[in-house]
């Protein structure tokens, strides 16, 4: 079986290279997709629209240019993964988790323990919860039948 996997979610650590990095050492068929991880890039992506006087308008159009790559990745993948780290709140990766849960996508949701209560909603919709990459690996080899 080849799934085709979406990455969502914190930035900020290398949880997606474990990841992927520990599926190739499995040998498994999985393709990867990703929002744009780097901050500046995401936040400028609508500058090629045209300048904007006010944060919010360039906040705007970035946030809908990033959809377009956003909603086309999760309304292709299999299955998503929904990091949630420590340092920051991922509010587009709440909304991601959201998204999966309207188109029936499965996802699995990635975080600390510590953040159980505030995601408890997002973990219900959830088809599983894993602490770390090594576990999602272990699920996505299992999903596989490896």
């Amino acid at each position: 079986m080849d799934l085709n996997v979406y990455l969502s979610g914190e930035i900020h650590t290398d949880w997606r290279a474990k990841i992927m990095e520990g599926c190739k050492a499995n040998n498994l068929s999985i393709s990867f997709s990703s929002a744009i991880t780097d901050h500046d890039a995401s936040d400028a992506a609508g500058d090629v629209l045209g300048g904007e006087e006010k944060g919010f308008w360039r906040d705007h159009k970035s946030a809908k240019v990033n959809a377009i790559r956003t909603k086309t990745l999760i309304e292709n993948c299999d299955v998503a993964i929904i990091r949630f780290g420590d340092k920051y709140k991922q509010w587009n990766a709440a909304f991601d988790a959201g998204y999966c849960a309207a188109l029936d996508t499965p996802y699995i949701t990635l975080h600390g323990e510590d953040i159980i209560h505030p995601l408890k909603e997002v973990d219900a919709a959830a088809l599983a919860w894993a602490t770390t990459p090594e576990q999602v690996v272990d699920v996505l080899k299992y999903v596989i039948g490896k």
